[in-house]
């Protein structure tokens, strides 16, 4: 198995970091050999990867940086880098290599201070890898701020240094730091695609794979999640319920409460997950005894940590909401498909009844006007409107029509 194996319906791209790749291999050898560098290298010092959610854009950044920190031995007979088992790839793909270093949001906005250390490590040599690879996983995030201390670490880099930056487009990333990068589009993957790698890798059931494919639209991790939690499948199958409760004003107040405490929920069992234990390794390194008092001083830190899982907390709620909001606009973008008589393939072939009972009640006008509020929604949210509110004034849409 090769890195490369991981990106899903992306075989030009995976061509194109291949072959940059093996020059990034071959600039390496020739620089310990102090040979001149190869003419016409396809690598280069930063790289924009884009796509829509679920194309992939993380998971290409990280195969690539495992390609890059490749130690096969096979590679001095020509195999090429990205092996997928050799020490290098392994800790790249899992994050833990000591030369590849991820950043990414943990609330709204990746902040100036979140980057400080991480611009700084930029113009370091590789401790023991082959480069030294900054990833940010969510550049669309870097507010003004930060944005300019990563394009000044862009501008003039390290000779070894790679900066690998994630964003949804081109637009959302400032311009003076997109026209630096080479760009790589990432598609969405074909719902058979997706299907296909769900059973050869996961295992999953041939039925189950397609439904969940055709249900995420070649959304690679939702699909993933759908088909092996039963509790994502519990609170896809209640939001695609919603719909038809809101026959009146208080139904539409209960739904959106119910909403964002699934949320909340979300948000709670993953700071139960992690920050306890985040906290007892910062205390236990600041050299606090278990149970016992933090050294003089040392309170900033434990509350900058504190504000930095609460942004956390936040940023899960929302992206726990952003999950439901698409159902919902997938679920009205089948009832506007029955409604004119498309051909495009239903999604959510698994609430056909309730399709069907919608189709039927209202016109195609008042589908798109649905369709219209769920993204409002989604901007409220993006602007910080506290959730409970933004999600009332959905649901208060969608039963006026």
């Amino acid at each position: 198995m090769t890195v490369w194996d991981d990106l899903v319906g992306q075989e030009k791209v995976s061509a194109v970091l291949d072959a940059a790749a093996r020059d990034a291999d071959a600039l390496v050898t020739a620089a310990a050999a102090d040979e001149p560098p190869p003419t016409a290298s396809k690598m280069t010092h930063a790289w924009l990867f884009t796509g829509p959610p679920g194309a992939g854009r993380n998971q290409a950044a990280r195969a690539f940086a495992a390609a890059l920190q490749c130690v096969s031995p096979d590679r001095a007979l020509g195999g090429v880098p990205g092996c997928g088992f050799c020490d290098g790839c392994h800790t790249a793909l899992l994050g833990t290599h000591a030369d590849v270093t991820t950043v990414a949001a943990v609330g709204s906005e990746i902040l100036v201070k979140d980057m400080r250390d991480t611009v700084r490590k930029s113009f370091t040599s590789p401790a023991n890898g082959r480069w030294q690879i900054i990833l940010v996983e969510d550049a669309e995030r870097l507010n003004e701020k930060s944005a300019n201390a990563v394009l000044k670490a862009v501008e003039e880099p390290a000779p070894r240094t790679v900066w690998l930056l994630c964003a949804p487009s081109v637009e959302d990333v400032l311009p003076t730091i997109r026209s630096r990068c080479r760009h790589l589009t990432l598609r969405t993957p074909s719902v058979e695609a997706v299907a296909d790698m769900l059973v050869r890798r996961d295992g999953i059931e041939p039925e189950v794979a397609a439904s969940v494919a055709r249900a995420t639209q070649g959304h690679v991790d939702r699909a993933r999640r759908l088909a092996t939690d039963p509790a994502a499948r519990e609170r896809r199958a209640a939001v695609l319920k919603l719909p038809l409760r809101l026959d009146e004003v208080g139904a539409c107040l209960r739904a959106a409460q119910e909403l964002v405490d699934a949320a909340a929920e979300d948000a709670r069992q993953l700071a139960e997950e992690m920050d306890g234990k985040e906290t007892e390794e910062l205390k236990a390194a600041l050299g606090a005894a278990q149970g016992g008092r933090l050294p003089r001083g040392t309170a900033g830190v434990i509350k900058d940590l504190e504000d930095m899982q609460k942004r956390r907390r936040t940023r899960t709620q929302r992206d726990s909401l952003d999950v439901a909001l698409g159902d919902l606009t997938a679920f009205y973008r089948d009832v506007l498909a029955l409604q004119l008589g498309t051909r495009v393939a239903i999604a959510n072939a698994d609430a056909g009844e309730a399709l069907e009972r919608l189709a039927r009640a209202g016109a195609p006008e008042s589908t798109l006007r649905r369709i219209e509020a769920i993204s409002a929604c989604r901007e409220a949210l993006d602007r910080n409107v506290a959730p409970l509110l933004a999600v009332e004034a959905m649901t208060m849409a969608l039963r006026a029509g």
